[in-house]
């Protein structure tokens, strides 16, 4: 009896993640039916011709896309391939990188999964964009007056949409898996609808079709695959989400629900097109009966919603995993729930998000103008995927070499030929998420490089610590009471503003504490081994604590913890100081001047370190030092 309750609470627990993973997880791939089909006809410029053998040829490839990319690469291999529980590119970096037996594989492995990261905040500008826009598109079906609304409509939808995320995802999310679940039902008797009419697509099933329109028109057939690739987006999501709802219950929703929803809707527009070749204009909404148009454009604009939010928290994760990884400088990370984990808010992506999504809309203007910039994000992050997957295979799973290579080809290939029939695109919109990778990744990797110089600069300049304590032995008998903490990069160097505390105010506090924040490449610490403690003479502690990317850094808390050590932490008597240095730029070799002046700026605008780290803002001290960099 008590096995059969633990049983149905399983069960029931299933069902729950599988439900909220089908809102969060799959709104992306499950808005693709929206423009797919559509852009797949049109990004040949109308030289495919429109005739039963081709659409099954199409048909054939989406479907086999789906179970190759989707069902084995990601779903199968990448999935488990899991840092801690977490997934998502930063993750694979992470794993792969600490794993990685020589620093030029570490450098390799640190550069691909940059771009990696710099191509998903392509990706989610171009996401929320494509999405809306495919949605409002449909009101031109109910009356072509609306048409010069349709960008308007979805400017203001993208600025609400931004505009809640300050008030959590939280309330809307409670919508996001019963919303879909109506979204996937509608998908599948959509399709099963038109597939009646025409039940002979359904042999594109079988591969012969696809191999059989490469056989007859292999330059057309390659081209296509540049708009087929959209069927598959939101593949990443799979994995980047995994860490809030595990790898099972998105497994289970994937093939119970999505894929066969997903499959049923591309075969039912299929059969839609080949009745009459003039519903290739719309086909996902000519499917619906007319009077059902207008609800089914309300319901679309709801799932596009769904799916830009599940984007934009997916740069929000990213964002705050990048920045205590050191990729980006520090900013604002607002927690929107005290009982779940993992619900933030960045105000400073956000806002950027949204201008980049509002201006990929005016430049674009419409969802088939943007089909052509989406794929390249997609592929090259399907090939970055890949790529670091090979490296966790070799080192941390220690396949052999011929394993490896075994399956990361079969992979690596599919890759590439997507990605190759994606390039051809740049002139006609591909240049965009190049262009804007290409930016982000020179701000990332100058950051990256700039902290590395000023940190061995400044370490370099500083006093040994045990040097000090020996030579300030006498001054160290008067003390003040209370506990003065100096965070500082290098524990075994006196802080510059540890000097300038001394030297202005003249007061060395009773308990003085040189600490570190050091961040892991695994998602979260050890309670065991987050706090590290070493007594010096004269009540000197240097004190270590480890974060992984994605923990809650809050210092007041778990300096609390140095208690156990002898360590009063009196909220009331204890002040933090930090060094606040101010850069003047020197002609120097280590780094050229223009990104000199880039990592200055980036430098002036990072947030200050109180509130990353939760610091009273009444106990904090910032002492100020000119630094030649």
């Amino acid at each position: 009896m008590k096995s059969q309750k633990l049983k149905n609470a399983k069960n029931a627990s299933m069902m729950a993640l599988s439900l909220a993973a089908l809102g969060v997880v799959f709104g992306d791939i499950g808005t693709s039916p929206l423009y797919a089909i559509r852009e797949i006809f049109t990004i040949s410029n109308n030289i495919l011709v429109l005739n039963e053998a081709n659409m099954l040829g199409i048909l054939s490839i989406i479907f086999w896309s789906l179970i190759l990319i989707v069902s084995v690469k990601y779903i199968t291999f990448i999935m488990r391939a899991n840092n801690n529980g977490e997934g998502g590119i930063m993750a694979l970096l992470s794993l792969a990188n600490q794993n990685a037996k020589s620093k030029k594989k570490k450098i390799v492995i640190m550069c691909i999964g940059m771009l990696g990261a710099c191509m998903f905040y392509a990706d989610g500008m171009i996401t929320p964009a494509i999405s809306v826009l495919s949605a409002i598109e449909g009101i031109e079906l109910i009356t072509p007056t609306f048409d010069s609304f349709i960008v308007p409509i979805t400017l203001i939808i993208i600025f609400l949409l931004f505009w809640m995320q300050s008030k959590g995802s939280s309330t809307v999310g409670i919508m996001f898996g019963p919303v879909m679940l109506i979204w996937f039902i509608t998908l599948g008797v959509l399709g099963i609808y038109n597939i009646i009419q025409a039940p002979y697509v359904l042999n594109a099933l079988n591969p012969i079709y696809a191999i059989n329109f490469f056989n007859s028109q292999f330059s057309i057939a390659f081209i296509t695959l540049g708009a087929v690739v959209l069927c598959v987006t939101g593949a990443e999501s799979l994995y980047a989400d995994m860490g809030h709802f595990g790898r099972n219950p998105i497994r289970i929703t994937w093939f119970s629900f999505v894929f066969p929803a997903l499959t049923l809707n591309y075969f039912g527009q299929g059969a839609l097109i080949l009745s009459d070749a003039s519903n290739i204009k719309n086909p996902f909404y000519l499917m619906a009966p007319e009077w059902f148009t207008l609800p089914l454009v309300i319901l679309a604009t709801f799932a596009t919603i769904i799916a830009s939010q599940a984007c934009i928290t997916g740069a929000f994760s990213v964002s705050k995993q990048a920045l205590q990884l050191g990729f980006i400088p520090r900013m604002r990370i607002n927690h929107t729930s005290e009982e779940k984990e993992g619900q933030i808010y960045l105000p400073r992506i956000n806002w950027i998000l949204m201008i980049g999504v509002m201006s990929v809309v005016i430049i674009f203007q419409n969802s088939s103008a943007l089909a052509s910039a989406y794929g390249i994000a997609i592929t090259l992050n399907m090939v970055i995927a890949t790529i670091l997957a090979g490296f966790v295979f070799l080192e941390v799973w220690k396949w052999s070499w011929f394993k490896t290579t075994m399956i990361i080809s079969i992979f690596l290939i599919i890759d590439l030929i997507f990605f190759s029939a994606n390039i051809i695109k740049v002139p006609d919109g591909g240049w965009f998420p190049l262009l804007i990778g290409g930016i982000l990744l020179l701000l990332m990797t100058t950051w990256k490089k700039g902290r590395t110089i000023l940190y061995l600069k400044l370490k370099t300049e500083s006093m040994e610590i045990n040097s000090f304590l020996k030579s300030m032995k006498k001054d160290l008998r008067n003390r003040v009471k209370g506990t003065a903490v100096f965070l500082t990069p290098n524990p075994d160097g006196v802080p510059h503003s540890l000097l300038h505390n001394l030297k202005h105010n003249k007061v060395i506090h009773k308990n003085v504490i040189l600490l570190k924040i050091k961040f892991s490449d695994y998602p979260h610490s050890n309670p065991d081994n987050l706090i590290s403690v070493e007594k010096l003479p004269h009540n000197f502690y240097k004190v270590i604590i480890n974060y992984g990317f994605k923990d809650d850094t809050n210092l007041p808390r778990d300096l609390a913890k140095c208690s156990k050590y002898g360590i009063d932490i009196n909220g009331i008597d204890t002040s933090y100081f930090i060094g606040k240095e101010s850069l003047i730029i020197k002609p120097g070799t280590n780094m050229n001047i223009l990104r000199k002046k880039i990592f200055v700026a980036l430098f002036r605008s990072a947030e200050n370190i109180t509130n990353q780290f939760h610091l009273p803002v009444n106990r904090v001290v910032e002492l100020g030092s000119q630094v030649l960099f």
